[in-house]
C-alpha cells in the first residue's frame, strides 16, 4: 500500500469527486478533523421517529383516578407510531434506543386539591411523576428513557379535588400535549 501526498483534490472532470468504491471502508484516522464549509449530506442523522399530539378538546378526569389522557390531535408524526385514539406511542420495528419524552397538562380551572400528576408511563410502568398542588393548573414532565421495539408509552393523570375536572384542550397546541423524539446517537 502507498501513501499519496498531495494538498487539495479536483474532479478530473465536471464537479464531482467520489472517493473508493462502493462496498470500501473510508478511515478517518483518531485526532483527524473533518472540515466542512459547504453542503453535506449523508452524515449525522435524524431525530425519527418523532410525533406531537395535543388535545383537540378537553378530557374529563375523574377524582382520586389516575387516568391516561389521549391527546386525539395530531400535529406530526414520522412513523405513525402515535395512536390518537388511545394516547399510546409505540416505538416501532428497527427504533430502539434513547427517546426524549415531554408532556404537560393543564386542568381547566386553579381548584385547591392535595396533588395533581403528570405521569409518563412505559409498559403501564410509571418512569416520571410530577406532582403539583395549592392551585397550580398545569404539570409538566419530561424524561429521557432507552426503549426497545414495542414498548408503549402514554401520559397519565390523576388528581384529588374532591369532583371531576377536565384537561384542556382546544384547537392550538398550548394547553395539554405530549411530544417524543429518538435522540440521534
Amino acid at each position: 500500500m502507498g501513501t499519496l501526498f498531495v494538498d487539495k483534490l479536483d474532479p478530473q472532470s465536471g464537479t464531482s469527486l467520489e472517493i473508493g468504491s462502493s462496498g470500501d471502508t473510508i478511515t478517518i484516522p483518531s485526532g483527524c478533523t473533518i472540515t466542512n464549509n459547504g453542503t453535506q449530506s449523508g452524515f449525522g442523522g435524524t431525530n425519527t421517529p418523532n410525533f406531537h399530539a395535543f388535545l383537540g378538546s378537553s378530557q374529563d378526569i375523574a377524582n382520586n383516578t389516575t387516568t391516561t389522557v389521549v391527546f386525539n390531535t395530531e400535529t406530526y408524526d414520522s412513523a405513525s407510531a402515535y395512536d390518537a385514539s388511545t394516547g399510546i406511542f409505540t416505538v416501532p420495528s428497527g427504533q430502539a434506543g434513547k427517546y426524549f419524552i415531554a408532556a404537560s397538562i393543564k386542568q381547566t380551572s386553579a381548584t385547591d386539591y392535595d396533588n395533581f400528576q403528570c405521569r409518563i408511563t412505559v409498559n403501564s410502568k410509571s418512569i416520571t411523576s410530577v406532582n403539583s398542588n395549592f392551585n397550580q393548573n398545569t404539570v409538566n414532565s419530561s424524561t429521557v428513557y432507552n426503549l426497545s421495539v414495542g414498548d408503549t408509552v402514554k401520559v397519565q393523570t390523576y388528581q384529588n379535588s374532591g369532583s371531576t375536572k377536565a384537561a384542556a384542550g382546544n384547537a392550538s397546541e398550548d394547553l395539554s400535549w405530549f411530544t417524543m423524539f429518538k435522540i440521534i446517537e
